[in-house]
């Protein structure tokens, strides 16, 4: 096999100069370039460019990190960042955490090992700057969809506060004052937000904060159905539930359901995420819409421009969601009358 020592030698140059004519990147005499590229002819050389890639860190690769591909939430946001690789000539090596602190270790680690171009993740804590390790080293870093604290990196999110508030306000305005919430657990940015929207909500409308009716754990549809069933369990159970995601809410149906309540007629509900099921069920469920692949496009391109050395200060996008208000919300059974508390209990 013919190597870049034997290119060298036949041109009278160095391997330096010689990797310099086919990395492209550097200037490169043209008496010098030609009779390099003359050698490279005659003895039918071929850059190894995988080789070339991993000592340089230029790949064209990009690593994405998700919690779950089977949401269909990062479904979506996966094929974002793939089409705007795609546009560039990149591919995409996608992982899933799980929300799996040591399995999202691991894939930072493989991303490393395999020099990718550049990394775009969904962090699986908030309060743990796990893509410090690629930070440190080099390697091109966004946050998609939750922050991450302590790290000097660039994040692409939603307004979850806002959205929120919005939401369990619409259940408000239509009388409940006695409202679960069904979120993810609180060390990831949207539970905690979503959490801080709703609390602020029940605030500024002078309505008690009851603990019994928050609900946390991971976002998947066995705990919300889970979740759902302790609320309605209770004493007395609340006349809405606000879910943090559609796989929550799909949870949260599934036990409304089997408790033999209608929706909105028995209970209303509010969730965030617009997904087809949303539109499709009697009744069309009231949603807090996120712009999932404005979320991949966006984060996939400033990765793209910190690949292409932008040395810009680290950018926070944060995007808004779409209200849907739709059949999922009426009165409740028996209105409560609104209870004043102190504001410490926020």
């Amino acid at each position: 096999m013919v190597s870049i020592n034997d290119v060298a030698k036949l041109a009278g140059v160095s391997n330096a100069t010689v990797s310099r004519v086919f990395g492209k990147k550097e200037y490169v005499r043209k008496s010098t370039r030609e009779r390099v590229l003359k050698a490279a002819a005659e003895l039918d050389y071929k850059p190894n460019r995988v080789a070339r890639s991993l000592r340089t860190r230029s790949s064209k690769i990009i690593g994405l990190i998700i919690s779950d591909i089977q949401n269909p939430f990062f479904t979506t946001l996966v094929r974002a960042v793939e089409d705007v690789a795609y546009e560039h000539n990149y591919a995409v090596f996608l992982c899933n955490s799980d929300e799996d602190l040591n399995k999202e270790a691991l894939y930072i680690e493989l991303m490393i090992s395999e020099k990718v171009a550049g990394v775009i993740i969904v962090p699986t804590r908030e309060d743990q700057c796990s893509p410090q390790r690629l930070i440190d080293t080099g390697i091109p870093t966004v946050s998609v969809d939750r922050r991450v604290l302590g790290c000097e990196i660039d994040t692409v999110i939603l307004d979850n506060i806002k959205g929120a508030y919005a939401l369990v306000e619409h259940l408000i305005q239509h009388g409940h004052h006695r409202i679960g919430a069904i979120l993810s657990f609180l060390e990831i940015t949207t539970g905690r937000e979503r959490l801080e929207g709703y609390k602020n909500a029940l605030r500024d409308h002078g309505i008690a904060l009851d603990p019994q009716l928050i609900k946390t754990g991971l976002p998947k549809e066995k705990i919300g159905y889970a979740n759902t069933t302790e609320l309605l369990n209770l004493p007395q159970p609340p006349s809405a539930i606000f879910a943090g995601n559609n796989l929550l809410a799909v949870g949260t149906i599934r036990a409304i359901y089997e408790f033999g309540l209608s929706i909105p007629e028995d209970i209303s509900l509010v969730s965030f995420d617009d997904q087809e099921w949303a539109t499709l069920m009697k009744p069309k469920i009231t949603v807090a819409a996120q712009p999932t692949y404005e979320l991949g496009q966006k984060a996939a391109e400033l990765v793209m421009e910190r690949i292409n050395n932008d040395q810009n200060p680290n950018k926070l996008v944060m995007m808004e969601p779409k209200l849907h208000f739709r059949e999922s919300v009426g009165p409740p059974i028996t209105p409560k009358e609104v209870n004043p508390q102190l504001q410490d209990q926020y």
